[in-house]
């Protein structure tokens, strides 16, 4: 199913989406033959990336009443941040029972995106509007800031925010007043990997997913170059897609025992998983 996202996106999504794949095809042919070649890469700088698959350690259960644009998990609580007009929402879930509590609705005109706990303050980001609203970690309103171009994923790593908007840029965020700091490129084999969307930090690393796709790409903060990318093809099963079910969308990171959990926008499930190199 396409939502007006991605339909309004659709031109754009083809076209950046087959770039994207023919950099994975490339890298994985690549990395398969590397070893059996005596031939120096041409462009010794470029960073071949590590292809990885997923192993299910978990399932649990999921709402499919929330569009998911934004997951983390923090101090053992699950935070979410769902997206469509008139029914976006930043919500507490219950990992076990999948039930979710509604801590601040967002006003009808906004379509809600990404969000992120910093601290004792929590960010969500939006669509079009070019507004983040700043929450108490009760989900009380503290302030709004203003920011521009569009609003897609947002993380955090612990002392600055970083924000991305569809395209291959991320950018490094004050979270004080929103500012940009810092333009980070996202490149994989020198190309441009674009609709970078719901972003994670782990271990030093940014993790994107890259929208309308069942890939996840690991990134270097400090170089923007990709260093690996997860392959998440598969993982829900078909008797579980109806025919509102949308794209694969939604990274956190259970920093306190090293747990990925990862799920998709109107999934029924989201599942806990082991990254597995190839």
């Amino acid at each position: 199913m396409f939502t007006e996202k991605s339909l309004y996106l659709f031109p754009n999504i083809l076209f950046g989406m087959k770039n994207f794949l023919l950099t994975l095809i490339l890298s994985a042919a690549v990395a398969a033959c590397g070893s059996q070649t005596n031939n120096k890469p041409l462009t010794p700088t470029v960073v071949e990336p590590v292809q990885y698959v997923y192993k299910v350690k978990a399932v649990y259960p999921h709402l499919t009443s929330s569009y998911t644009q934004g997951l983390q998990f923090v101090d053992g609580e699950l935070w979410e941040g769902t997206g469509e007009w008139g029914r976006s929402v930043l919500q507490k879930v219950d990992l076990e029972s999948g039930k979710a509590e509604v801590l601040a609705r967002l006003p009808k005109r906004e379509f809600g995106e990404g969000i992120t706990v910093l601290k004792d303050r929590v960010y969500q980001l939006t669509w079009t509007n070019n507004t983040a609203h700043v929450y108490d970690l009760e989900g009380n309103l503290i302030k709004d800031v203003r920011y521009p171009g569009e609003g897609w994923g947002l993380t955090t790593d612990g002392e600055k925010l970083y924000m991305s908007d569809g395209s291959e840029k991320i950018y490094r965020i004050n979270p004080d007043d929103f500012k940009r700091e810092a333009t980070i490129a996202v490149t994989m084999r020198g190309e441009p990997v674009e609709f970078l969307n719901e972003l994670e930090w782990i271990d030093g690393k940014i993790w994107a997913n890259v929208y309308t796709s069942d890939y996840v790409v690991i990134i270097d903060p400090k170089s923007g170059v990709v260093e690996g990318v997860v392959d998440f093809r598969g993982l829900l099963k078909k008797e579980d897609i109806k025919d509102e079910t949308d794209v694969f969308n939604g990274i956190a990171y259970d920093a306190a025992t090293k747990r990925i959990f990862v799920t998709g926008k109107l999934w029924n499930k989201l599942f806990e998983v082991e990254i597995i190199k190839r």
